[in-house]
């Protein structure tokens, strides 16, 4: 991956992380509003630091397994923005772009992870 791609995708994460903040402090103030916005802040914001973690991974399987992490995020993420939209907490309309994103990143690391993989084996790293 070259440079620029790395941090094509580094700022894209951030930029994620930001639009996931803002929405978890549109939230509603109400109990469950309130619990989302905690989650949705935490795992929005989660990939984007994991993946400045990966950078700076120690081995192959290091790698793997902190894309890994960003990956289960960005997952979780996604259900969260799901519960959003179906709880009807915010206008669905204006989270999908969001959503979308969330879904692009994830097919991104899932074949970053493949990729990183089948390298592993490919080099008989254990």
């Amino acid at each position: 991956m070259s440079k620029e791609k790395t941090f094509d995708l580094e700022d894209r994460l951030v930029g994620f992380a930001a639009r996931c903040i803002k929405v978890s402090d549109s939230l509603p103030l109400t109990k469950a509003g309130q619990h989302l916005a905690g989650q949705l802040c935490r795992s929005g914001s989660s990939p984007a630091l994991n993946y400045g973690e990966a950078q700076g991974a120690e081995s192959r399987k290091d790698f793997v397994h902190k894309m890994s992490v960003s990956l289960k995020e960005l997952r979780e993420t996604r259900i969260c923005l799901k519960i959003v939209m179906k709880a009807e907490m915010l206008n669905a309309e204006k989270l999908q772009p969001l959503a979308d994103e969330a879904n692009e990143l994830i097919s991104i690391f899932v074949t970053s992870i493949k990729t990183a993989k089948q390298n592993i084996k490919k080099d008989g790293v254990r």
